[in-house]
């Protein structure tokens, strides 16, 4: 408003004194000058009657609710009143004026005739165009801003439904890890609950927040690496790369990788324990790559240990956090036996 405020009074000032400069002749004093000055002020001050009854009133009563007939009419009549305002206001001011005091510059303004009222009725129709360009161009920054919040806020909820989502579907693949740890070894099960409790902190709190330090996302996937040494045999080679300083605090999104770590632990490990698990993180510049790949193992159909929905829930949530700054690179390689993922987040700009 205080923006809006000042430029009408800047645009307003230019459109009433700047006639002050034509008005100047070096045979006339400064008396003079105001004079023919004052006298000139019937158009510009019609054109701000105008003006802003359209833009405060007309245009928002009539035009914006479907009314455009009336609205029409009204400005001609309101065209036809200024064009004798103006013409009032220069009689007027003639009657006022001091004798010797009529004789214009050469420059100076005449009286009406003919020619002036066509030339000041199309300025008095492009004011009422302007005042419609003027009100319309805010309606559509209105709405342009409205459109943005309410896309804004259906994504944070979104993203907010994906987190609520994300906390069960993380649970419930680890519990079933350590149900099947319990089968075996108990003192190993006993340990994985105290690696599960530490995950679960990351996930309670940290998750809440739209974004944590780095270094809290990478010990996060390093004890949840951990916890899946404990449960996976000696025929598993789990190589990791993680090339992130400890105190590193880039600001990146809360478990946007772990999703690709469950799946390369439920695809990777074949049936009789056998796999190749390698997990590779970087940061430079703002730029953080997570490359995950793991040996190919497809589960049967049959196979409950998850739903599925957790590869989905990344691509959701990077086009929500990161549209535009990120890349993601998946497939199959080496004769189908391997798979990799690779995602690339340009994080400067959170």
């Amino acid at each position: 408003m205080k923006r809006n405020f000042t430029i009408h009074i800047l645009c307003w000032s230019i459109v009433l004194f700047l006639p002050l400069l034509f008005f100047t002749s070096p045979n006339a004093s400064w008396s003079q000058t105001v004079i023919w000055w004052f006298r000139s002020l019937g158009g510009p001050l019609s054109y701000m009657l105008l003006f802003y009854i359209n833009y405060l009133w007309l245009i928002p009563r009539f035009y914006f609710n479907g009314r455009k007939t009336a609205f029409f009419a009204i400005n001609v009549g309101l065209i036809a009143l200024a064009l004798g305002l103006m013409v009032e206001w220069w009689q007027m001011v003639n009657n006022w004026m001091p004798a010797g005091a009529h004789r214009p510059p050469r420059r100076g303004p005449r009286p009406p005739h003919v020619p002036m009222y066509f030339y000041n009725t199309i300025s008095l129709i492009l004011v009422v165009g302007l005042s419609m360009a003027v009100r319309l161009t805010q309606r559509w920054q209105h709405s342009e801003q409205a459109r943005q919040e309410a896309e804004k806020a259906k994504a944070e909820a979104e993203l907010s439904n994906l987190r609520n989502q994300l906390n069960p579907h993380f649970l419930l693949n680890t519990l079933n890890n350590i149900y099947a740890l319990i089968a075996f070894d108990a003192d190993k099960a006993q340990l994985a609950v105290d690696e599960l409790s530490r995950l679960l902190r990351h996930v309670l709190y940290d998750n809440q927040q739209d974004f944590v330090p780095l270094y809290k996302e990478v010990a996060f996937m390093r004890n949840y690496i951990e916890l899946m040494r404990i449960r996976v045999t000696d025929g598993v080679k789990i190589e990791t790369d993680i090339k992130i300083a400890d105190d590193d605090t880039t600001p990146i999104a809360p478990l946007i990788f772990i999703s690709l770590l469950e799946n390369a632990f439920k695809h990777g490990i074949s049936p009789q324990g056998k796999g190749l698990i390698r997990v590779e993180m970087s940061q430079h510049n703002g730029q953080v790559t997570c490359a995950i790949t793991n040996s190919n193992y497809p589960k049967r159909a049959n196979d409950k240990s998850g739903s599925g929905i957790g590869l989905e829930q990344v691509s959701k949530r990077l086009e929500l956090i990161y549209p535009d700054r990120y890349t993601w690179e998946r497939g199959l390689r080496n004769d189908n036996t391997e798979y990799f993922s690779r995602i690339v987040i340009n994080s400067t700009e959170v």
